[in-house]
């Protein structure tokens, strides 16, 4: 048997095989048992959307395995569609379509419309054990000789299938049969009418009463008991990330750096070195050896495992979806629909993505108000981990009245611009997942992927930044610059002089607003202070950049002002009403 292939679509030579599906049904963890740890993520060409890359063996076959992005058609209503479409309309070795067993006819519109471009495919019938707790069995042979492809049934959460998928593909790459005829002209009504007609063949449905999982949602969807168990599930999360993230911080991570890899590289750095401008750069005030190590591994790394370990098993739970629905009457007083949970919550991790993920769902002004809400008051997880490590051992009740504060500012901000800007909102349609038990293999690949995807994209433009700021503070640039703002931070915020350094820092990245203040000797009103103005501050370069790409100059530049301006007054105002408490109670 030999390997056959087909022109590539990308960078790479050699096979390719594409995987295609629409949203929550295990596209990515089929992607991950088909890839295994070889994945890279990039931009698709001219789009702010992106494709995983990876490399995956079956039979004698190496080849590239690319995820499209999720989409439930190919009509091209939205840029991720836009891009899955031009793609899927070149030639691959192998398209695998990814079906849902619960929802088999609204799947097999959008593997007709892929199958109507005349690829040879592999249909993955993925869930079909929720499918048969709702009573519905699905004849995976009748539904093959259906649509002309092999179809695979699938459990990927729990692997069940996969070794069987893997077979299939290996076949149809090592042994290629022709392609089903280009069927694309055919209209959608023509192709809802057969998805129906055929899933009504290959279904065979027994009448249950609401399933147990069933009723949990209709628990989960209402105020009552869904606000409730929402508080409850929420604290408990908020709770897991500070603990989990502390503990590992104090008693782990701090003590080893601490206590033998600084004392070493002060050792060696004095060794090597004569006191002057190196020295000073490498371990003085802002040294890059010593502050570009403790800060992102020590101080926010913790807290980075510990958010991304909670939202991964909230999001595999299924318990996110539900989330959306029981928040949207309370975003629409934003002007924001239930489905932008999920764009603040990606907020939390980082902007960026936070912000890009509305592309696909919303109006304009539905996207203009999250990038600002995102770009005002949801703090990355960099510049979270550096706010918990500055507030939370000095009082745990800091935490969430700063967070509280930054909800206040959101809602006031939301329902402000939902006035004034014009523009409609958009309806809510999401797609409600069954809710599962979390699988620790699938989370610890999602937390894994995450810390990659920190220390590439958060870590190491830190380092970089602790090293420029090094070098400025040591030739006394920073100093100079500091010191036009010493009057409003003395005066104003009535924070040290020094602390107006980390004001110049925070341009470059945000969380370094916050982190210079945890070697400063501060009330607990000024930690308060410091976090606030660090919350609030600008948003970091790459951020900014993306707000011009996204909305153009304008709006990044109006951003820029808003986030600078609130910053400073909310920080002032609790300094100075704070000031004003202890004089009259003192």
């Amino acid at each position: 048997m030999s390997c056959h292939s087909s022109p590539d679509l990308g960078p790479h030579d050699g096979r390719q095989v594409l995987l295609v599906g629409p949203p929550n049904v295990g596209k990515s963890v089929l992607f991950g048992h088909l890839t295994g740890l070889t994945v890279s993520v990039a931009n698709y060409a001219g789009t702010t959307v992106e494709l995983a890359r990876g490399r995956g063996r079956f039979g004698s076959c190496e080849t590239a395995v690319i995820d499209l992005p999720g989409t439930y058609t190919l009509s091209a209503t939205n840029e991720a569609e836009e891009v899955a479409t031009k793609i899927l309309s070149s030639q691959a070795d192998l398209v695998l379509i990814v079906a849902d067993a619960l929802h088999l006819e609204a799947s097999l519109y959008l593997v007709q419309q892929v199958l109507g471009l005349g690829h040879r495919a592999v249909v993955i019938l993925n869930r079909v054990d929720v499918a048969a707790d709702r009573g519905i069995v699905i004849d995976a042979q009748s539904l093959s000789w259906e649509l002309g492809v092999p179809v695979v049934p699938t459990v990927a959460v729990r692997g069940e299938g996969l070794e069987e998928l893997n077979r299939v593909i290996a076949d149809r790459l090592e042994n290629p049969v022709a392609p089903p005829d280009a069927t694309a002209h055919i209209d959608d009504e023509t192709l809802w009418r057969r998805s129906e007609e055929i899933a009504r063949r290959v279904e065979r449905r027994v009448e249950r009463g609401l399933t147990r999982n069933q009723r949990m949602t209709n628990r989960l969807i209402h105020p009552w008991p869904g606000i409730p168990i929402a508080l409850a599930i929420l604290s408990l999360a908020f709770g897991v990330i500070i603990g989990l993230g502390m503990g590992t911080r104090q008693f782990i991570l701090l003590p080893v750096a601490r206590g033998y890899i600084f004392p070493l590289i002060r050792s060696a750095v004095l060794a090597v070195t004569s006191p002057g401008f190196l020295q000073s750069v490498l371990i003085g005030e802002y040294g890059f050896l010593i502050k570009g190590i403790e800060w992102p591994f020590t101080l926010v790394l913790p807290y980075v495992v510990s958010f991304y370990l909670v939202i991964s098993i909230l999001e595999d739970s299924g318990y996110l979806p539900r989330l959306a629905v029981l928040l949207d009457s309370s975003l629409s007083r934003l002007g924001l629909r239930g489905s932008h949970t999920i764009s603040l919550l990606l907020g939390y991790g980082c902007a960026i993505p936070g912000i890009l993920s509305a592309r696909a769902m919303g109006s304009h002004k539905e996207r203009v108000i999250l990038a600002t809400l995102i770009s005002l008051a949801v703090p990355c997880i960099s510049q979270t981990g550096a706010l918990f490590a500055l507030l939370a051992e000095a009082s745990v009740l800091m935490v969430p009245a700063l967070f509280g504060l930054s909800f206040l500012v959101m809602f006031v901000a939301g329902a402000v611009m939902d006035k004034l800007l014009p523009g409609h909102q958009s309806q809510l349609v999401f797609e409600m997942p069954v809710l599962l038990r979390p699988q620790p293999r699938v989370i610890g690949r999602k937390v894994r992927g995450q810390i990659i995807h920190y220390l590439y994209d958060g870590a190491l433009p830190m380092v970089v930044a602790v090293g420029v700021a090094a070098i400025l503070y040591e030739t006394g640039v920073l100093v100079v610059l500091a010191r036009l703002l010493a009057p409003l931070v003395t005066g104003w915020l009535r924070l040290p002089a020094e602390a107006a350094v980390p004001l110049v820092l925070g341009v470059v990245r945000r969380e370094l607003t916050v982190l210079p203040l945890l070697e400063m000797d501060l009330t607990s009103l000024q930690l308060f202070v410091g976090a606030t103005v660090g919350l609030f501050y600008v948003p970091c370069i790459a951020v900014v950049a993306t707000l011009h790409k996204e909305f153009g100059p304008g709006v990044a530049l109006r951003l820029l002002l808003l986030t600078t301006g609130v910053a400073f007054l909310l920080g002032g105002v609790i300094a100075q009403v704070g000031a004003l408490t202890a004089l009259f109670l003192g």
